[in-house]
């Protein structure tokens, strides 16, 4: 299926073990307003890149990290879905995603209570390709796809995990994302990452670092395929 144009990117925090995880790291329980809402942030359409693309920090930051993810395109417009399959009817397909965050930017944000802006507002990998759903309708049970998803740097597994372990369903993401307004065809939304799939969860000191410039990035998820991105200096 031809790649559309991204009209808007929402980017959801999905997956229960990365959302613990990271907090964990941060000697932080649950919050437990996590569980009433599936949340997420706005992130910008201007920064999309390709397969193969390479990859900038932004200025000032040196903890470039990856998000292992998949996404959905918006194929036909629509308002106030229901939480249930139904809501799949506006899906045109799904995709490989990769949330590139500047980790040292993004605590300065987030202690603020805004955020996250400038620590994501400089990239987002999308790609290769967008396989249709009904492509993949046989890997979809109880409102999740259950695909293998991995993240590799330097041809070296960092990351593996299941995209059917979300905790929040893609008819409740879609449900919450057009409640009180429109989704167009193009509109993007991220599951957020899997668990295990960023060097955040992971911690840099048991993987080596953050990624560094000639690091080579890719993520698989089965059936859609693999998105490789180069990191090169500033």
């Amino acid at each position: 299926m031809e790649f559309p144009h991204v009209a808007s990117i929402r980017d959801f925090y999905a997956f229960e073990e990365h959302v613990k995880t990271c907090r964990k790291h941060r000697g932080l329980e649950m919050a437990s307003q996590w569980y009433q809402a599936p949340v997420f942030y706005f992130s910008n359409p201007v920064c999309v890149i390709g397969h193969d693309a390479a990859v900038k920090a932004p200025h000032g930051s040196s903890a470039l990290d990856y998000e292992l993810e998949i996404a959905c395109i918006i194929g036909e417009s629509a308002r106030d879905l229901p939480a249930d399959d139904s809501a799949m009817d506006v899906v045109a397909g799904f995709t490989i995603m990769n949330d590139w965050s500047a980790r040292d930017i993004q605590r300065i944000e987030m202690a603020v209570g805004l955020g996250p802006s400038k620590s994501k507002d400089f990239a987002t990998s999308l790609g290769p390709v967008v396989v249709s759903f009904d492509k993949l309708r046989d890997h979809y049970r109880d409102g999740r796809l259950h695909l293998e998803m991995t993240a590799r740097v330097n041809g070296k597994e960092y990351s593996r995990g299941n995209s059917g372990s979300m905790y929040w369903s893609w008819p409740q993401l879609l449900a919450h994302a057009s409640r009180d307004t429109m989704l167009r065809p193009g509109d993007v939304l991220g599951s957020g990452t899997v668990g295990t799939g960023c060097i955040l969860e992971l911690t840099p000191e048991a993987v080596g670092g953050w990624l560094q410039p000639g690091d080579i990035v890719e993520l698989s998820v089965e059936h859609i395929g693999a998105l490789r991105n180069s990191v090169v200096a500033n």
